[in-house]
């Protein structure tokens, strides 16, 4: 039986980002280098295989430090999540001599300071966010409570009020919408004429040029799969960008939660990775495709990526 043909679209950049690599780095160098186990506050970064992985080889992750023995050997590294934590989390840490090591992405870690600068000056804080995430929650844990007022969507905007409406300046999540960010961004402007924007803006490289290579590929195929954690802000913003010019898109985790229904009469199909997700699920979804499909591959390419971020001293010294 002849298998329908399906012509498969790759986007790129896709997968990885610097700020994940350097991450989970981190993790295995650690377990390398002072042998398991290794604690991991939180998901290092938010993909569940990522995460079983370095379970395999003696990571144990965490919800909080209190979950960490006081048995441990002191050697014990703890590591902090690629999100970012709040600035009481390596307080405790060091109120218990623990042995701590910081994976939080350097692009993160410029929103930290950029707020900590701004509350130095005097200024009203807004961060534009997802309540709840763990990078919005370690960015205002960076300052006291109510230092930092989270705005959401466009409607939050009309809802705020600052002590000072003519000092106030604004930060943003590293793993927004582009697109939407920009509309609340217009709304806090018009609101607030003298608002003070970041000198570098803070939605991440990465998260953009993902990004932008889903809205290069929508125009070529009739359906989208994101390959990405349900708690990954950056991949369910990839499936939002497509859903926004009309093309049909899913998120999955595995190629084994793909509803093959949705591609009978599919003959284009666009696949990208949130930042979060290896390569090794995009070849897992490829494979899958290949099983059921004639499959012709193309690669779409918008940008070329080459950041890496520096290792942590404790592990390459």
């Amino acid at each position: 039986m002849t298998k329908q043909a399906v012509k498969i679209y790759l986007a790129n950049p896709r997968g990885f980002c610097a700020g994940v690599d350097r991450a989970i780095q981190i993790v295995e160098l650690a377990l390398k280098k002072y042998g398991p186990p290794v604690y991991v506050r939180h998901e290092i970064v938010h993909n569940r295989y990522v995460v079983e992985n370095l379970e395999a080889k003696g990571a144990v992750f965490v919800d909080e430090l209190d979950e960490v023995p006081d048995t441990a050997p002191p050697e014990t590294p703890v590591i902090f999540s690629a999100h970012g934590v709040p600035k009481s989390v390596p307080r405790e840490a060091a109120e218990r001599n623990m042995f701590f090591l910081d994976a939080t992405c350097p692009l993160v870690s410029k929103v930290h300071r950029e707020a900590e600068l701004h509350h130095s000056l005097g200024h009203d804080i807004v961060l534009i966010g997802h309540a709840g995430h763990p990078e919005v929650i370690g960015t205002m844990g960076q300052l006291p409570d109510g230092a930092i007022s989270l705005v959401e969507t466009v409607d939050d905007v009309a809802k705020l009020s600052p002590r000072n409406p003519d000092n106030l300046a604004y930060v943003t999540q590293t793993t927004l919408a582009v697109d939407d960010t920009a509309e609340i961004i217009g709304a806090l402007q018009k609101r607030f004429p003298s608002l003070i924007a970041p000198k570098k803006e803070d939605i991440c490289y990465a998260t953009t040029n993902r990004q932008d290579a889903v809205k290069e590929m929508t125009t070529q195929v009739e359906a989208v799969l994101i390959i990405g954690a349900p708690n990954s802000s950056n991949s369910k913003r990839l499936v939002e960008v497509a859903l926004r010019r009309g093309v049909q898109a899913s998120l999955i985790q595995r190629a084994a939660d793909i509803n093959w229904q949705d591609f009978e009469t599919v003959k284009h199909v666009g696949i990208s990775a949130g930042a979060s997700a290896p390569e090794e699920l995009v070849e897992e979804v490829i494979a899958a495709f290949r099983q059921r499909f004639d499959v012709t591959l193309t690669s779409l390419r918008t940008t070329e990526e080459n950041i890496k971020f520096k290792l942590p001293a404790a592990l390459t010294a």
